[in-house]
């Protein structure tokens, strides 16, 4: 258990501390996720994880939060509590860890997923990854934690019941009401009630399915549906694409499969890492026999296999990409082939979920989405979901979290609805410090916050300049300057050469390539005369007189990158 030295304060002064409350994420956005609790000494991180890039943050591979102030305030963190093994709550540790090394929590099932994770980064010390169960409590200095059975579209997913000096606090984590389960056992709404009845300060709730009304559907559900498509598709080759972290979901298209006598193979990285883990760690039970590698899919009748894959988002170069572009090494799609995609699309993934489920038809295969059966439930409460939920905590203060702001306003609402009064709800944004005493809450000054951008190897080396920079080349182009000048002499020994990237199409534009050379030479020879010798002001002066030109020719502005040497 992590623990830290007592300190010996007055009871005035004890009186005086404020619990803090900082979201470094998981506010105004879906993902990124990641939640402080500070009390004087004593530093607890819930979850830690990453985000995807939007459509400005080009080349960007992955989006985690800023974690400066964790940095800086190292020797009072004790640990990190994970509440289930999805990537927008564990994604960013690999890369977190690097700087914040401290002992991680969580569940058999979500340790099993970050250890593959880790397994691909190099570590001066190597993480402490520390199994617990639900039901359990972990003492992290002044906070004890408890973890708490909830129903997702994971398994062993927890939401934490923390007790501070101030009172109880209660973080939902991601979860959903199951009365019918796969894993078999509905989430502990008997201990959520009797935590409600001792007395919660804050709950903080979960919001990503807050404008859905009613209740989830169970997973058992989507069993149903896809039982029936097995029924009536016998002589296709059936392909399922869903979300490598769903074991419930997998294991049903196994169980299925199994019935109808078909080999099941697994095509993609991910879907293969999380199957390996959940296998191992005893969550997923395969018949002896059904799997079959995906060399080996040949061997086999098409109507006699199941190829469970990745790439239900439409991420490219993912394997049902790759199918449908005909680029898979081992399957190629044809008339013979039905498609299921038993995910939703993420909000901002549309188009590219559209654009393969437009090639996959090309290829003659069938394709069924969630909006036409029910191949698809989410793993996030509704609103009677989050009804009950403060209906069973019955907080004295809420924060909605863990959604985009219009999510976040329509929680607030709904503990309106219960009865909640709004003085009692608090929006917060991320890096804001919300402090708590027993009987108040106040928003309190910032930390630094913000989203670091990881492009390959590159952690925190993309900024706002670098973005600016490429979606300036994206849009524009580029037109490179190069001369070579001989200052002492006050002479150009040779060009300026004209290189055009993205800008116009240079051997149908030759016209105005000579322009723009003429020109750059005309400004290098003013300079010259006028004994500008810097080379700082060259190329300023060259940049500027292109720039002026070539927008008054085409009203399009390249970047412009002089290099002038001297001899």
């Amino acid at each position: 258990m992590a623990k830290t030295k007592n300190n010996k304060k007055s009871e005035t002064e004890s009186n005086k501390s404020k619990l803090k409350v900082i979201l470094l994420g998981g506010l105004g956005e879906v993902g990124k996720n990641l939640t402080i609790l500070e009390y004087e000494e004593d530093i607890l991180i819930i979850d830690c994880g990453l985000g995807f890039p939007d459509d400005e943050m080009l080349g960007v591979d992955l989006v985690i939060p800023d974690t400066t102030y964790l940095e800086k305030n190292l020797e009072k963190v004790r640990g990190v509590v994970l509440t289930h093994g999805h990537e927008d709550h564990i994604g960013a540790l690999p890369y977190v860890l690097q700087d914040v090394n401290v002992p991680v929590y969580g569940t058999r099932l979500t340790l099993g997923i970050l250890e593959l994770k880790l397994s691909e980064h190099i570590f001066d010390k190597k993480p402490q990854l520390n199994c617990i169960e639900a039901g359990e409590t972990v003492t992290f200095g002044v906070f004890a934690v408890e973890f708490i059975h909830v129903n997702h579209s994971i398994a062993d997913a927890c939401a934490l019941a923390i007790t501070t000096p101030v009172g109880i606090v209660i973080h939902s984590g991601d979860f959903k009401l199951d009365l019918t389960p796969i894993e078999s056992k509905m989430m502990d709404l008997t201990r959520l009630g009797e935590l409600g009845n001792k007395g919660v300060l804050l709950l903080m709730c979960e919001s990503t399915n807050a404008e859905r009304p009613g209740y989830t559907p169970s997973e058992k559900k989507v069993g149903q549906s896809l039982d029936s498509i097995f029924l009536r598709n016998r002589n296709k080759r059936i392909l399922i694409s869903t979300f490598s972290s769903n074991v419930h979901r997998v294991q049903q298209i196994i169980n299925i499969s199994a019935l109808y006598n078909r080999k099941v193979a697994i095509t993609g990285r991910s879907m293969l890492n999380v199957i390996t883990a959940a296998t191992e760690l005893g969550y997923m039970k395969i018949p002896s026999g059904l799997l079959i590698d995906i060399n080996e899919i040949k061997r086999y009748k098409p109507e006699n296999t199941t190829i469970i894959t990745t790439g239900s988002q439409g991420e490219p170069m993912s394997a049902l990409y790759r199918m449908a572009f005909s680029d898979h090494d081992k399957v190629e799609l044809g008339p013979n082939d039905l498609v299921v995609l038993s995910a939703y699309a993420i909000p901002g993934n549309e188009r590219l979920v559209d654009k393969i489920v437009n090639e996959i038809l090309k290829r003659g295969a069938t394709v069924f989405r969630d909006s036409m059966i029910e191949v698809h439930v989410s793993g996030h409460a509704c609103q009677e979901e989050l009804k009950l939920m403060q209906a069973l905590t019955r907080p004295k203060f809420f924060m909605p979290v863990h959604g985009e702001y219009k999510h976040l306003v329509m929680h607030k609402d709904l503990a309106v609805q219960m009865g909640m009064p709004e003085d009692k709800i608090l929006i917060s944004e991320t890096g804001k410090v919300l402090e708590f005493d027993a009987d108040s809450a106040k928003f309190n000054g910032t930390v630094p916050s913000g989203p670091i951008l990881v492009d390959g190897y590159g952690v925190g080396d993309v900024g706002n300049i670098v973005l600016r920079d490429r979606r300036h080349l994206a849009q524009d182009g580029l037109i490179v300057v190069v001369a070579t000048v001989d200052i002492e002499d006050n002479a150009i020994i040779s060009g300026p050469d004209i290189v055009s990237r993205g800008f116009v199409y240079v051997r149908e534009s030759e016209e105005l390539m000579d322009q723009v050379r003429i020109i750059a030479r005309d400004t290098l020879e003013d300079c010259i005369e006028h004994n500008i010798k810097d080379w700082t002001q060259l190329k300023i002066k060259v940049k500027d007189d292109l720039s002026k030109f070539l927008y008054a020719k085409t009203k399009r502005k390249p970047m412009i990158l002089p290099v002038i040497m001297n001899v």
